[in-house]
């Protein structure tokens, strides 16, 4: 089968001939219809987590945001069919079993195997999977719209669920590209009021599009001013990798406000205490999600309340995709079909 591999961190990807994953007993392989280009593959074929990178396996198939049909069956697998539409998500596996998983946050289970990273992943034909952690994908949604579901749209829910966002409360969200223009939408399917914040004048209007109350330039310098006539913002969510879209993030906030992680710039923040402190500022992290968090994102999707939008590329054109990432040029997000 093709797939695009990385051989080693900073290089292009290359498309290879590989050979086709067995299925384990408890596994399926899937063909893959569809892989979303997530800003974490970036980082992966970067090097540029080195906390991850111990755990990275090269030669790597990346891509963590799948979706296609089952192909074969484990002989323990009785809960799908063959022919049947799943997607696969960032969590490849996770054990079930430690106080984490029992506490229905399996997305933080110490165990836990990564699609694309630590296991290979769907930037190819087929792939590998565990049946206990695939999602069926409802036949409202096309490939191309499901498939980013499964990291950007489950990440940035997770993150609105998380932070407690109430009907008409003010968020603001920080960089409007895969992950942000599903923000948008999802914080409106919760009824709140959303602004958005970019420095590329087609994603904010892509943010009006997508319902977006006011849209305002990353690179305003009366921003601050603005947040302060608007109230302040009850939650700021920043899907941005710069750090500088989290000091603006913060400064939107009013007092007891929640600033929202969801972006990972390749440096450390830096946010000083008495501001924290002045403020009773909270700071929420979230991490992807869980199943549970998958199924409600899905089936948002699939009622039509979001919709991701999406430009779909050849497998062959990886590595002018990760260029275009790079440069901020995707406009939603980039999705791969071998």
């Amino acid at each position: 089968m093709r797939a695009a591999v990385l051989q080693r961190y900073g290089a292009p990807l290359a498309i290879e001939d590989v050979p086709v994953p067995a299925p384990g007993p408890d596994d399926v392989l899937v063909q893959v219809e569809a892989c979303g280009v997530c800003h974490s593959d970036l980082h992966l074929a970067d090097g540029d987590w080195p906390q991850l990178k111990r755990a990275v396996k090269l030669p790597l198939i990346l891509g963590h945001e799948v979706v296609g049909r089952v192909a074969e069956l484990g002989s323990n697998v009785t809960s799908l069919a063959r022919g049947e539409r799943v997607g696969i998500p960032w969590i490849y596996w996770t054990c079930g079993e430690c106080e984490l998983c029992l506490e229905g946050r399996e997305n933080l289970c110490l165990r836990q195997t990564i699609t694309g990273a630590t296991v290979d992943g769907g930037y190819a034909e087929l792939m590998r999977a565990r049946a206990t952690h695939v999602l069926p994908v409802p036949d409202a949604l096309s490939a191309d719209e499901a498939a980013p579901l499964f990291c950007a749209g489950v990440t940035v829910y997770r993150a609105i669920r998380n932070a407690g966002v109430r009907e008409g409360e003010r968020v603001a969200v920080f960089g409007v590209g895969g992950l942000g223009h599903l923000a948008v939408q999802v914080a409106r399917a919760c009824g709140a009021r959303v602004f958005a914040l970019d420095g590329d004048a087609a994603k904010l209007q892509l943010a009006t599009e997508l319902g977006a109350e006011l849209v305002l330039d990353a690179a305003d310098p009366g921003l601050r001013a603005r947040f302060r006539e608007l109230g302040g913002m009850h939650h700021a969510l920043v899907t941005s990798a710069a750090r500088a879209a989290y000091d603006a993030a913060l400064a939107s906030l009013r007092r007891g406000g929640t600033l929202v992680v969801v972006g990972v710039p390749p440096e450390p923040l830096s946010i000083e205490p008495m501001t924290l402190v002045g403020g009773e500022f909270r700071i929420v992290a979230s991490a992807v999600g869980t199943r549970a968090d998958l199924a409600a994102v899905v089936q948002l999707a699939a009622a039509g309340r979001i919709r991701c939008r999406t430009e779909t590329h050849r497998l062959d054109e990886v590595n002018e995709v990760f260029a275009a990432l790079r440069r901020g040029a995707i406009r939603g997000r980039a999705v791969l079909a071998p």
